[in-house]
């Protein structure tokens, strides 16, 4: 089940180790796009603290927020863009989405296959979606002292296979939160360079996190049949004469 947004208010704007992941986490998904003019950035469970850079540029971002979880004002002191939802049942038009986020969505829905089924309603041609899971064999997934320890862990493996059968192309992958989710000071003042050993050693180091971008596959249509054209045909048969019915 969907985190109380309170909880996850706390934890990432008011604890030191919420504001660490939150930068570990913002810092890739910056990385991956980087904010454009005329683009509809959309967030879905509690992706607010990753959004803000996508703010002045973008043409419209939205926070979507589920109703089991609740909603809250963001951003503060601006105009309020987050918007509490039904989990399956988006306010937003079919392929009007140009970059799609999920944080707290996925893991801790009770309808996923619902819930992925909207995420590519909602993506428009050309759009991208990034979906952000614990990892299962990850630190962070392991404790309940952060958000990432409720939910369905991730292996990548199950992440992609699962996006896959609805219909979505993995494009890249990414990890973040290498350090431990400490709240000790020397955890905190060096999570920074953990986070950079962590992106050269992914291969042999696990992250608190996946991150996998994905696109919207479209198939083509499939008709009955198809008509064939002959442009010229062979008059084989020109010149015979025509047959006559006989008495019998």
């Amino acid at each position: 089940m969907h985190l109380d947004v309170l909880d996850l208010r706390n934890f990432y704007y008011r604890t030191q180790l919420g504001r660490v992941a939150q930068k570990a986490i913002r810092d890739q998904v910056v990385s991956l796009w980087r904010p454009d003019k005329g683009q509809t950035v959309v967030g879905f469970g509690f992706a607010a603290p990753l959004l803000r850079p996508y703010l002045e540029p973008s043409r419209r971002v939205i926070g979507l927020m589920p109703a089991p979880q609740g909603v809250m004002p963001w951003p503060a002191g601006m105009d309020n863009v987050s918007v509490l939802c039904e989990e399956t049942q988006w306010p937003i038009e079919t392929g009007m989405v140009d970059r799609l986020v999920l944080l707290h969505g996925l893991e801790t829905s009770e309808q996923p296959t619902a819930l992925l089924e909207e995420c590519w309603r909602v993506l428009g041609p050309g759009g991208r979606a990034l979906f952000i899971v614990p990892n299962r064999s990850g630190l962070w997934s392991r404790s309940d002292k952060t958000p990432f320890g409720y939910g369905r862990p991730y292996s990548m493996s199950q992440l992609d296979a699962q996006l896959r059968r609805h219909n979505f192309v993995a494009e890249r992958q990414l990890s973040a939160l290498y350090a431990p989710p400490s709240s000790r000071r020397f955890w905190l003042r060096t999570a920074p360079a953990w986070e950079r050993f962590g992106h050269r050693a992914s291969a042999v180091m696990a992250g608190g996190v996946h991150m996998l971008e994905v696109s919207k596959q479209v198939h083509a249509p499939q008709r009955p049949g198809l008509a064939a054209t002959v442009r010229r045909p062979l008059k084989v048969l020109e010149g015979l004469p025509k047959p006559t019915a006989e008495p019998v």
